[in-house]
């Protein structure tokens, strides 16, 4: 097929396939998207408005090989058959973060990243800079994609969720804002089964910064401490902590003269200090519940104060933040009982985050589609405050290994219904039923929102 345009091959056709699509098209290229699956009917009819030539159900791989780019979705692993071709031809392939960043001009970047907490940390972050009137969008993992919102509404600031997958085949792609969380194991499967490349992978968010970027960064993490005692990050490094012993080291925070940058929770109070100012506010007004999401409003809190918000406006917008919808969401009280649904917690880390945040006696509902979990994590929290694990899944052989004799009831179930029925029998006035699977929802559920939305409609119904 002869054009005089570059031709813009791209892999799979959910949002960020099809928002590469559009922004290939308005900019010139001459653009094949090309998906195994069914493509949704919402993304088929974007993709016959705007006359873009589509595949579904296979790959043609004379079509595919004349790239001179191939944007891959992130669901997309390297050990595909279509991918290894791809790879073995040595055309250039890039994520679709990546191709958005080449036409983003001169607008800012605040990219988000870690194993747990992205999700809410990318809302926050963008609800503070939004309640500060900034021209700002909330796209990558949450919201539209990057570069479906560079083709139809460009920004001045962009507040990216990023995950390690988007992160692997980035190039040039450089945030202004980098901020990691965490990282703890997750995802392996696509990492050789390598904690380490896991590791690597997610401190490619910062590969291109350089001394007039930031890189926020959890100071109380492991895994990132170990990661920086032997590598060079260009960016300049803001920590946040709350490590009493991190506070007053040598480059940590001072709480004294708060000469240097950063944030830390001290007394039940949150201090965050940036460019000779700090401002500090009490936890009890965070919106949000559970040691996590202190840790969250400190890199928002950060990251909002680089990006130049004033410090009374951060203080004022925290107390008006909703958190996720399936992210420790309250869904009712019913006789007494409380019931919430996590199920955006699809792995072990996150349930323990999630228990963490109980006060109240917590039947916990757990289980689906095992990723080969080490439910050693949460063993402690699961003796102190769960009463009785319901299990919802198809093979439900781990929990019950892990936790015969950890708690005196195990029961399984196979339907949101059915978990929240027996849930609910077992509870008490003044209990809690947490809905935090560990795991995926693939064995019995669309995906972790169509769980979270079955969940809620069964407490309805009681």
């Amino acid at each position: 097929m002869q054009t005089n345009h570059p031709r813009l091959v791209i892999l799979g056709a959910a949002e960020s396939g099809v928002g590469a699509a559009l922004l290939g098209k308005q900019q010139g290229w001459d653009v094949f998207v090309s998906d195994g699956g069914k493509i949704k009917d919402n993304f088929r009819e974007t993709l016959l408005q705007k006359d873009i030539e589509f595949e579904e159900g296979a790959h043609s791989i004379d079509k595919i090989l004349n790239a001179a780019c191939v944007v891959k979705s992130p669901g997309i692993s390297d050990k595909t058959a279509i991918m290894k071709q791809v790879r073995e031809s040595g055309i250039e392939v890039c994520s679709e973060i990546e191709f958005g960043f080449r036409y983003k001009g001169d607008s800012k970047i605040i990219a988000i990243t870690g194993s747990n907490g992205k999700s809410t940390t990318t809302k926050l972050t963008y609800h503070l800079l939004k309640q500060a009137d900034y021209d700002v969008a909330m796209v990558g993992n949450i919201g539209y994609s990057f570069a479906r919102q560079i083709a139809e509404q460009p920004c001045k600031w962009y507040v990216m969720e990023v995950s390690s997958f988007q992160l692997d085949d980035i190039h040039q792609f450089r945030p202004d804002v980098a901020v990691l969380l965490n990282i703890t194991p997750d995802h392996l499967d696509r990492y050789d089964y390598s904690f380490d490349n896991y590791v690597a992978s997610k401190f490619r968010i910062t590969r291109n910064q350089n001394t007039a970027d930031y890189f926020i960064v959890n100071r109380d993490d492991k895994a990132i401490e170990e990661y920086l005692a032997t590598h060079t990050i260009h960016a300049k490094i803001i920590y946040f902590t709350m490590n009493e012993n991190n506070i007053e080291d040598e480059g940590g925070m001072n709480k004294h003269n708060m000469r240097d940058e950063g944030g830390y929770i001290n007394n039940e109070r949150l201090y965050i200090a940036f460019g000779g100012e700090y401002m500090d506010m009490s936890i009890h007004d965070l919106t949000l519940p559970g040691k996590h999401n202190q840790y969250n409003s400190m890199a928002a809190g950060i990251s909002a104060r680089v990006a130049g918000v004033r410090k009374e406006k951060i203080r004022e917008s925290f107390g008006g933040f909703e958190g996720l919808e399936h992210r420790l969401e309250f869904v009712a009280t019913v006789r007494g009982v409380d019931f919430i649904n996590d199920s955006k917690a699809t792995n072990v880390n996150s349930v323990w985050y999630a228990l963490e945040s109980m006060k109240k006696p917590t039947i916990l509902i757990l289980g689906g589609q095992d990723k080969g979990n080490d439910y050693s994590e949460i063993l402690e929290l699961v003796k102190e405050k769960v009463k009785v694990i319901v299990c919802l899944g198809l093979d439900n052989t781990p929990i019950h290994d892990f936790f015969g004799n950890v708690t005196e009831t195990i029961v399984d179930t196979k339907s949101a219904v059915e978990a929240v029925h027996a849930a609910y029998l077992f509870a008490e006035k003044g209990d809690v039923v947490l809905l935090s699977p560990a795991c995926a929802s693939f064995d019995l559920f669309k995906n972790f929102e169509d769980r979270g939305q079955q969940f809620k409609e069964a407490v309805k119904e009681l």
